[in-house]
Parts: C-alpha cells; sequence; structure tokens
C-alpha cells in the first residue's frame, strides 16, 4: 500500500471542493492510476457545506456558556444521546449516522471561532464527485472514502474512521472461506473501507499539517465497483444496537431520543 498525502488551500466555508480538488491531485501527483483511492476529510466537507455554527461573543467569553451551546448543539444533531453526567470527563456519547460518537462529531479542532458539524447527504456528495473524478482523470478503477477521527475503549489516542465510501466493495466477506486449519469462518468480515481510513488519515494527520486529502494505491485486498454503494450495500453496513456484540453495553444506559 502507498499513500500520499495531498497539502490544500484553506478551504474556505462555501468553496466548491471540486476545482481544489482537482487541483490538488494535478499539481501534486498529476495523473491519478487505476484502483487507487482518495480520502477526503470529512471537515472540508462540511466547510463546503457550511456546516458551522459561529461561536456568539458569550460563549468565547464564558466556558461554561461555550460547554452548555455545544451540549445544545449534540442534542439537536445526535439520534440518541447520554446526558453529560453520565461521563466523568462531561463527555457525550451519542448515536449519529450509525457511528458511536462522542459529541455528535462535532468538533472545534482547525475551527476558528466555530463548531464544525459532521457533513450531510455525504452519498449523494461521493456519487457526484466520483464520477467528476473519473471523468476529468479518465480512469474507470476509483474508489473514495470521507475520513474522521475516532477513539477506541481501553486505549489512548485516535485512529482515523469511514465515515462515507464510493466506487469499491467496503466489505470483504470471509465467511465459509477455510481458515488454515481448515475451519470455516462463522462471522468475519474485513471493514475493507474502515481499514483504507485508518491508514490514510495517519499520513494525513491531525493536528496542522494542512493536508486532508490522500491517495492510496497498490492496495492488495480490495474490489472496485462500476457504480456508487446502493442503499442495500450501505445498511449491510450497519448494525442494530439489538444485534451488536456491543449489546450488553449499548443498551444498558439511558439513552435519550435527540434530533432537532
Amino acid at each position: 500500500m502507498t499513500i500520499q498525502a495531498l497539502k490544500t488551500p484553506i478551504v474556505k466555508p462555501g468553496a466548491d471542493l471540486w476545482p481544489i480538488i482537482r487541483t490538488a491531485i494535478q499539481d501534486q501527483i498529476g495523473q491519478l492510476t487505476e484502483k487507487s483511492v482518495l480520502a477526503i476529510s470529512s471537515k472540508i466537507i462540511s466547510y463546503s457545506q457550511n456546516r458551522l455554527v459561529v461561536k456568539t461573543a458569550a460563549d468565547l467569553a464564558d466556558p461554561k456558556v461555550l460547554l452548555a451551546h455545544k451540549q445544545a448543539l449534540v442534542k439537536s444533531e445526535a439520534e440518541f444521546y447520554l446526558e453529560p453526567a453520565a461521563s466523568k470527563y462531561q463527555l457525550m456519547f451519542t448515536l449519529k449516522n450509525g457511528n458511536l460518537a462522542v459529541f455528535a462529531g462535532i468538533d472545534e479542532s482547525n475551527a476558528g471561532d466555530s463548531f464544525v458539524l459532521w457533513p450531510e447527504k455525504l452519498p449523494e456528495f461521493l456519487a457526484d464527485l466520483w464520477q467528476k473524478i473519473k471523468t476529468e482523470f479518465k480512469v474507470q478503477n476509483l474508489g473514495l472514502v470521507v475520513t474522521d477521527s475516532k477513539t477506541y475503549p481501553l486505549r489512548w489516542g485516535v485512529t482515523g474512521t469511514c465515515l462515507g465510501h464510493c466506487g469499491f466493495v467496503a466489505l470483504d466477506d470471509c465467511r465459509g472461506q477455510k481458515d488454515l486449519f481448515g475451519r470455516a469462518m462463522q462471522m468475519e468480515q474485513v471493514n475493507v473501507a474502515e481499514a483504507v481510513a485508518v491508514a490514510a488519515v495517519l499520513e494525513m494527520g491531525e493536528v496542522a499539517e494542512q493536508t486532508p486529502l490522500a491517495v492510496i494505491s497498490d492496495i492488495s485486498p480490495i474490489t472496485f465497483q462500476d457504480h456508487s454503494p446502493t442503499p442495500d450495500e450501505l445498511a449491510a453496513l450497519k448494525i442494530d444496537p439489538q444485534d451488536d456484540f456491543f449489546e450488553p453495553m449499548l443498551n444498558k444506559v439511558n439513552w435519550k431520543k435527540g434530533g432537532s
């Protein structure tokens, strides 16, 4: 696997991402190769969609007011949330778009005086961008992933995660295949989209690198598609909390219904 992070100008609210992405590819690698994947930070998509909430003067003057504002946004953005008192750190655990996330993905890093919300309508955004890139660079096999960062229980530090994908099979289903000792695999499905996002974010960075794009090539275990993901393919990536391996923990807490 080869990963090259691409530098871009600072993306302004409401900016059209297509010329920014096209120029970054042209200037820094020249041409996309077949069977490559472009990773895109979710934050620049949020900026392009104006998914920003400007902090008020009161927010900036008083940390308690700022936290209350953020908590109100979380309750509006999340499908389900836990009250801050459930965490010793006053964090809000949420379910958002089929993801278990802190603060519904609302971020303040690299955000100026705004809260940055997760982007909307990612399948439509990716399908449109996928077609534009394929046409511009004359490639048939191309993947896209939208990345963010996430934490894991009992581990310090963050890694990348995939919020959306296009152009390849996200799950490599290994069920029924035989292991080294001839035992049929019962549950294993490799989340290719997640694995690619983890690798890409490691190269893209988390702080002031200003590299919100990365091109990943020479990925061995990946199958490209000639269509954007269908609703059924997208649904296959999500597990209902009732059926999840972590159900004993997920459903033993006092989730509150979110949404505006």
